[in-house]
């Protein structure tokens, strides 16, 4: 199974080709396709790729499918004895979004050879 962890508005997402999710809002319209390049883990074909923090190379496309308003959530405050009542309504402004494809194509690995191969040599002081 090949997934990919995405960070987007403040919150990290784990997705596969294919899913859609409710996102924070985008800038992005209806219809249009757009890249997550935040991304910070990736699974493809057995072959885990952990990011440092993100995964150089890898992007995940998205299709925004519809802009909307999500649940009205209703926030109150109350203290007691004083008569204090406040009441207060909150909609989040959502962007549902259809994962199309996970693609890296980072650059190879350089290995580091160690230092130890260079000769050292010991200056010896007589007093």
């Amino acid at each position: 199974m090949e997934y990919a962890v995405i960070a987007t508005g403040g919150k990290q997402y784990k997705v596969s080709v294919g899913d859609v999710i409710e996102i924070d809002r985008l800038s992005n319209k209806e219809g249009e396709t757009f890249d997550f390049n935040d991304v910070l883990l990736v699974e493809l074909g057995g072959e885990v790729k952990i990011g440092k923090p993100k995964v150089d190379g890898a992007k995940v496309s998205a299709t925004v499918l519809e802009i909307k308003r999500g649940e009205k959530i209703r926030v109150a405050k109350f203290k007691a004895k004083s008569r204090y009542r406040r009441s207060k309504g909150f909609r989040a402004e959502l962007s549902k979004v259809k994962i199309e494809e996970i693609n890296v194509t980072g650059k190879k690995e350089v290995s580091k050879k160690p230092v130890s191969d260079k000769k050292v040599e010991k200056k010896v002081i007589k007093k």
